[in-house]
């Protein structure tokens, strides 16, 4: 009975690692630099980002003047008849008539000098709409990121899982033969066969599901890195980079995380909504400028110039009161926004308690099923020892087998909670981003676009061509 107990032998928690091993194998590293990379979810925020950009000059576009040109040409059939007074009191009648081609050229610039402060308020409005999608950017990063990591342990799982339940079905089925030859000599019944038969079934059931659980696995993981998985290296936690204590993990995540600062600039934006609306409320100052070249304008006039410069007041006195409600409609929008910023730091501090408690149950459970695991090895050679003397039957002996099995399973996946816990804490309190981990990748920095289109004056192209 010695030689079916040498197949599984030793495969314990170490086939999570075995199975990864590689000349050329990726490591979780290199998965989350592919992800941050090619993530269709990233690239999509931060083109989100960069229109978002855009609304600064366009609230800058009201400190700056308007110009306009006018040019118009057309033909015209003139017949007039006037009558003036000589000095001496005699009418004198004049008649006119005829075709001539009336033409001219203008320009405006206006200039806005006073709206209520509707455009520095429009202008800090806007910035505060870029720094929230930079934080939604932060959110989906550390979203994306998380989710490479545990695309990438449910694959080391699944793959080794995997692995056990096949060597578990070669174990079986050598028990299988063992008890057949055994049936065949009298030493067992047909009972004994019957239920050898039964698992060697049941194993290759568990295999099969392994074997699709590892299917979808590695779907998920091309969909959030990009690339189909090779061999990987076993991961890592990361609790050297999380806060020592759970009241600082509290507080950093209720200051730090992404969730919540994206919250600060969005109550930031409603209420400097309230100021502009409220800017609708005071005076209006423009200047305008026109000047206009007409040629032919009558049969007696040929040439024409004209020139301004007005200067004028617009005082809003009742505007049928849409502008009172615009203003209390933003001031209900503030309290709103308040109250999600108050949901979102208890959110991110619930968030902070329960990775904070999955990461030490994680921990906690591999040092149960490693004991779990050695205490089963020494219950299966004890019980395998007894049923070749006779004191056990095979039923035990496959009861024996199962549990260790069940065991090793247990662990390969609390080493897999074990580090997601771990990465997942770290997103909790706002952490999970490229340089916190070291990973060497060039990072994308929004504020590259950001002072490239900030001050732009004309121009349709964006700063990469398009």
């Amino acid at each position: 009975m010695r030689s079916v107990g040498g197949g599984l032998r030793g495969l314990a928690v170490i086939a999570l690692c075995s199975v990864a091993q590689g000349a050329f194998a990726d490591t979780i590293e290199t998965a989350l630099v592919q992800a941050y990379q090619n993530n269709p979810q990233i690239n999509a925020q931060r083109a989100l980002v960069r229109a978002t950009d855009e609304n600064v000059p366009q609230a800058l576009s009201g400190y700056r003047p308007r110009i306009s040109a006018t040019a118009n040409y057309g033909a015209q059939y003139i017949d007039s008849k006037s009558t003036t007074t000589t000095s001496s009191g005699a009418p004198v009648t004049t008649n006119q008539s005829g075709w001539n081609d009336p033409r001219s050229v203008g320009g405006t610039l206006t200039q806005t000098l006073y709206n209520g402060f509707q455009t520095g308020n429009r202008t800090r409005q806007a910035e505060s709409q870029v720094s929230a999608a930079r934080e939604t950017l932060r959110v989906i990063e550390q979203t994306v990121l998380l989710d490479a990591v545990t695309a990438f342990m449910n694959v080391l799982r699944d793959s080794a899982i995997l692995d056990l339940q096949r060597r578990n079905v070669e174990v079986i089925q050598e028990q299988l033969r063992q008890t057949r030859d055994r049936f065949n000599v009298g030493e067992v019944t047909r009972t004994d066969v019957a239920q050898a038969e039964s698992r060697v079934a049941a194993a290759q059931s568990q295999m099969l599901a392994a074997q699709a659980n590892l299917t979808t696995s590695r779907a998920a993981y091309r969909r959030v890195i990009g690339v189909e998985p090779g061999r990987l290296n076993a991961g890592t936690p990361v609790d050297r980079l999380s806060p020592r204590s759970l009241d600082l993990a509290v507080a950093q995540g209720q200051s730090e995380n992404p969730s919540v600062t994206a919250a600060e600039y969005g109550v930031d934006v409603a209420a400097l909504q309230v100021k502009v609306n409220e800017g609708s409320l005071y005076p209006t100052i423009t200047v305008q400028a026109s000047a206009q070249q007409n040629y032919d304008s009558s049969l007696s006039t040929s040439r024409q110039f004209a020139g301004a410069v007005v200067g004028q007041v617009s005082v809003p006195l009742y505007q049928g009161g849409s502008e009172y409600s615009l203003i209390r409609q933003a001031k209900e929008t503030v309290s709103q926004r308040r109250l999600e910023l108050a949901l979102n730091r208890d959110q991110a501090r619930a968030n902070v308690v329960q990775s904070w408690g999955q990461l030490d149950a994680a921990k906690a459970q591999i040092e149960a099923t490693k004991a779990q695991v050695a205490a089963a090895e020494i219950a299966l050679n004890g019980v395998r020892e007894e049923a070749r003397v006779g004191q056990r039957t095979t039923l035990d002996v496959l009861n024996a087998q199962q549990e260790l099995v069940n065991a090793r399973v247990a662990l390969v996946t609390a080493q897999r909670d074990r580090v997601v816990a771990s990465y997942t804490l770290l997103s909790s309190v706002g952490r999970l981003s490229i340089p916190v981990l070291g990973l060497q990748v060039p990072l994308y920095d929004p504020m590259v676009h950001y002072q490239q289109i900030r001050d732009s004056w004309i121009g349709v192209r964006t700063p990469d061509g398009k």
